[in-house]
């Protein structure tokens, strides 16, 4: 859809390689960058736009560098991926590649069904608010490598009947992504002090936010000291309890501004500003540009006709 100018960003889906594929599949960086060369900028999809462009994935992303360093966004924050790190976008979120060119590694992409509903759980799957950014400790990181090396060659193994390939895939990629989740310390992870209260705090936040931005709001509703929802922000996202609030609605506004159509005014409503003006304000303050230039800059232009 094109309003005022400007395309929204596209949403993804995934489109399996060959029919009847299980919807896990592994590939080279530089196989990726060929793939969104040849596909306009998509992966897993078949019309998507120009390639370095925002879009919203509807499967899962892991991405991996050997050598080099890819920069990468993701909801609209910016992620430097290094030989340290792994990347993880979840099915939903804005993502958009840096410089294919400048790293080497490995990205896997699957579907959000792929899972058993027990791995799936374990993994923390479908966390709206799960880690981006990975980075790998000590001993961890060979096995979490090996793990890497065994579902991408089996990934290359096509001789087998599909439902055994299928199982063996869903399985790799589970060993995977408990070795990812349970063998790594995720950068910014929480004290387990503090993870109760925390978690408590942003499932709040995530049913309020759109009609409470003040810190006393949710203490009265948890039963915390304002203070308290303060040490434990700061413990797991490293701002304070009302920063947390405010960074949830931005990203909020962001989504809305970069996926639809409805005019500022309207964004504002609905995430609880009755008035342009101060909703203007707010998002300029903390985001230092204004919701108009912000939608500009990840929607491009429509082409003249």
């Amino acid at each position: 859809m094109v309003k005022n100018g400007h395309e929204a960003i596209p949403e993804i889906p995934y489109v399996p390689p060959a029919p009847g594929t299980v919807g896990v599949e592994v590939m080279p960086i530089a196989e990726l960058r060929r793939r969104m060369h040849r596909l306009g900028g998509a992966v897993g999809a078949r019309d998507a736009e120009g390639a370095g462009r925002a879009q919203r994935p509807d499967f899962h992303l892991l991405l991996t560098v050997e050598q080099g360093l890819l920069r990468h966004m993701v909801d609209f924050a910016d992620y430097a991926v290094t030989d340290s790190t792994w990347l993880w976008v979840r099915p939903g979120q804005v993502q958009r590649f840096g410089d294919l060119g400048a790293a080497t590694g490995t990205l896997v992409l699957f579907r959000p069904d792929v899972l058993d509903p027990v791995t799936a759980t374990d993994v923390r799957l479908d966390d709206p608010f799960g880690r981006t950014l990975w980075q790998i400790t000590g001993e961890d990181a060979p096995a979490l490598h090996r793990a890497l090396d065994h579902l991408a060659h089996e990934y290359g193994t096509t001789h087998m009947p599909p439902p055994t390939r299928a199982a063996i895939l869903q399985r790799l990629l589970a060993v995977l992504l408990l070795r990812l989740t349970h063998g790594t310390a995720p950068v910014g992870t929480l004290p387990a002090e503090h993870t109760k209260t925390f978690q408590r705090f942003r499932a709040a936040v995530e049913t309020d936010f759109t009609r409470a931005r003040d810190v006393g709001h949710y203490a009265r509703v948890l039963g915390y000291a304002p203070r308290t929802l303060t040490r434990a922000a700061y413990a797991a996202a490293g701002v304070g309890a009302k920063g947390f609030i405010d960074r949830r609605v931005v990203l909020e506004a962001e989504r809305l501004l970069a996926h639809g159509d409805e005019p500022v005014a309207n964004i504002g409503v609905r995430l609880g500003f009755l008035d342009t003006s101060n909703f203007v304000k707010y998002f300029v303050q903390r985001t230092g540009t204004t919701p108009a230039a912000f939608r500009g800059r990840y929607r491009p232009a429509r082409p003249a006709s």
